[in-house]
């Protein structure tokens, strides 16, 4: 069979960030639900079972937590562009898809956010 895709997936991160711009927002952090898609050149499919093969999800989920925990962030689509221009810096990656949504903003809407979509 010819490998056309590959691609490695995070799936609601829920990380506390102070991020928004309203005063309830900056009094301190909210729950913010974070999903990551990372497309993969096929060629970079790992050949063994070794982890050092691969773009190892620790190292995105661990890259991803430090950026929310160091700043504060006014915009989601800030936040998903930072988030990346991380992933995206990494040769093996095609294309990064970034969701984040705040699941508490409002009572009667199950969750507000953006999609950010970029390809290299």
């Amino acid at each position: 069979m010819n490998l056309i895709g590959y691609t490695l997936f995070l799936d609601k991160l829920e990380v506390q960030a102070r991020i928004g711009i309203h005063d309830f927002e900056r009094n301190g952090p909210q729950r913010l639900l974070i999903g990551i898609e990372i497309e993969i050149a096929p060629d970079a499919l790992p050949a063994g079972d070794d982890i050092a093969e691969t773009l190892d999800y620790d190292w995105v989920r661990d890259e991803v937590v430090k950026l929310v925990a160091g700043r504060h962030f006014d915009l989601q689509e800030t936040l998903a562009r930072a988030i990346v221009e991380i992933v995206g810096q990494r040769p093996e990656v095609r294309r990064v898809v970034v969701k984040t949504a705040k699941p508490d903003v409002f009572a009667d809407v199950a969750a507000v956010g953006c999609r950010l979509e970029a390809r290299r």
